[in-house]
């Protein structure tokens, strides 16, 4: 059996009728093969090697090397989807650029604005990430239609939805509007015709993940997919002067899906948190290029959708027992500027185990363990033999050192059966040598304070505030706000 091949030229060879079928299908198969080449890339940070590593040596991942395959033989210069989008200006004075009247566009969503600086920046990339079913698409999808009751054009990119389940979406959260377009589409190529022919002010890709370009031979979600179709996009915002937000993935990790490359092209990077298990989700801002960082946004999810939280300390503080047990604490935390009052409790037993354990929970486990030293070498507890259990209630994450205090009280009144007054609040930062640091933002702590109805307030002595709202105890050490504090059961 023979088999011709015409019109094949590799290497100035020309292959013509062979009766050695091995033969020819060696040829064909070398022919093939010199097109391509493969590529091993860490799906954590993208760094590529030639050959799989078990360890990446950039950012210390095990088991993260996928292969990717690419063709030698890439497009000409001319064919390229972002070579259209080449920046042709010229260099220009600061002093005579001028800005537009409406360099933001308001969503309507006063927590969502919070988070953004103030709203969405015309031609801005924002990238909002979270856990599944934590309610990114219903949040975007919420704020398109009030986007739209605005006059705004919208297009939704549905990659991970059809056109009928996203419409069963949107009549569950009430939203019908004509200025709403739905794109049930995964071809980068398509969506760039679609964004050109209809020109709209915001766009909504849902998910970066589930986009893939023709240009990259590789499926969808791999590092290069995601590098290029983000590269795509970022050119697109920034030439149109179209506002796009992009949903992304998060690992089992709570890092971003993709290399890390992703969150340094973008604009904006918001996490959404919170225990899908419960009613309550939270906004933070990662990175925004255009306000400030600290800032939290708070909403609770209902059946018709995400609602925002006006009053979050009445949300953190409405299942709190108004009897004073061993082992909890109010502090006041501060997220951007906004002051929240949350409880942290804290259980101390005699463990059954060698080794005691420290299980906290929305407390970073090394600053408890700092906590703790402090509590036995200056305040003289023995918990060595015993097991601690912190838990910050309403499943916030507390980073701040101004809950140090709390942390401490907490773990002290529940070792000594003593309690905290149920109407005093905490403040402070421990050092190591047991003093208790001054905070940021005092007055704006204990003027939340006094609204919510508390009548003491335990404060660094270095904070020196003028304060008739609230009954202030000002402390020097730990032991001190042991001693001003606790009562006995």
């Amino acid at each position: 059996m023979g088999v011709f091949l015409s019109n094949v030229n590799s290497d100035s060879k020309h292959l013509t009728y062979s009766s050695d079928l091995t033969e020819v299908l060696r040829l064909y198969y070398n022919l093939l093969m010199a097109k391509v080449r493969s590529k091993w890339i860490c799906t954590e940070c993208g760094y590529e090697t030639a050959g799989y590593l078990g360890k990446c040596p950039e950012c210390g991942s095990w088991g993260s090397f996928q292969e990717e395959f690419q063709y030698a033989q890439k497009p000409a210069i001319n064919n390229s989807p972002v070579n259209e989008f080449v920046n042709t200006e010229k260099p220009a004075l600061l002093k005579d650029i001028h800005i537009g009247d409406e360099v933001r566009v308001s969503t309507n969503i006063s927590e969502f604005d919070r988070i953004l600086g103030g709203g969405l920046v015309q031609g801005s990339l924002v990238l909002i990430a979270g856990d599944p079913g934590i309610g990114k698409s219903t949040i975007l999808l919420q704020t398109s239609g009030e986007l739209c009751k605005s006059n705004k054009k919208v297009l939704y990119v549905s990659a991970e939805e059809s056109a009928s389940q996203l419409k069963l979406r949107a009549q569950r959260l009430k939203i019908n509007s004509d200025n709403l377009y739905v794109y049930p589409q995964t071809s980068m190529e398509n969506i760039k015709t679609e964004i050109e022919d209809i020109l709209p002010d915001v766009v909504v890709i849902d998910s970066i993940q589930a986009i893939y370009s023709q240009g990259v031979a590789s499926s969808a979600g791999s590092v290069t997919q995601i590098r290029e179709c983000c590269n795509l996009l970022m050119h697109i915002a920034k030439t149109k002067n179209i506002t796009i937000v992009v949903i992304g993935h998060v690992t089992k990790d709570g890092n971003i899906a993709g290399p890390k490359v992703l969150e340094h092209m973008v604009d904006t990077v918001i996490y959404f948190e919170g225990d899908k298990y419960k009613s309550y989700r939270m906004l933070r801002a990662m990175k925004n290029r255009f306000g400030n960082t600290s800032e939290v946004g708070i909403f609770e999810m209902h059946s018709d959708g995400l609602r925002e939280v006006k009053n979050p300390n009445e949300l953190f503080l409405n299942e709190r027992s108004q009897v004073a047990v061993p082992g909890s604490a109010i502090i006041v935390t501060n997220e951007g500027t906004r002051p929240l009052l949350v409880e942290v409790q804290a259980l101390v037993g005699t463990t059954p185990y060698p080794t005691p354990r420290r299980v906290t929970n929305g407390v970073d486990t090394s600053r408890l363990l700092q906590i703790l030293a402090v509590l036995e070498k200056r305040v003289g507890l023995n918990l060595s033999k015993q097991d601690v259990y912190v838990n910050v209630m309403g499943g916030i994450e507390v980073d701040e050192p101004s809950a140090d205090l709390g942390i401490a009280l907490a773990v002290a009144t529940c070792a000594r059966d003593v309690v905290v007054d149920s109407q005093t609040v905490i403040i402070g930062e421990i050092g190591l040598s047991g003093e208790i640091h001054p905070v940021s933002n005092i007055e704006k702590r204990l003027n939340e304070a006094a609204a919510s109805g508390f009548k003491k307030a335990i404060i660094p002595y270095a904070n020196t505030t003028d304060f008739d709202k609230i009954e202030i105890v000002r402390v020097k050490r730990l032991i001190d706000a042991i001693t001003a504090c606790v009562t006995p059961v």
